[in-house]
């Protein structure tokens, strides 16, 4: 099963997503039962959180929350 997983667990516990992945704990949880079409359209909403997130790291050069 495809996972966004890369072994870097902390939650941020301001934005609720885990460092790493960027999914929720909720998300995470739920992975195992989630269908094909639910984890395809979390997969997209990783994408724009990563692209916002990367945003936000040019607005803040001086560092953000996450060490991507």
């Amino acid at each position: 099963m495809e996972s966004p997983c890369i072994n870097i667990c902390i939650l941020d516990e301001e934005r609720g997503l885990c460092r790493g992945c960027l999914r929720t704990l909720d998300e995470i949880g739920d992975w195992g039962r989630y269908s094909v079409v639910q984890r395809a359209h979390i997969m997209a909403s990783l994408a724009l959180r990563r692209e916002d997130h990367q945003s936000s790291q040019q607005d803040h050069p001086e560092g953000g929350i996450y060490d991507l």
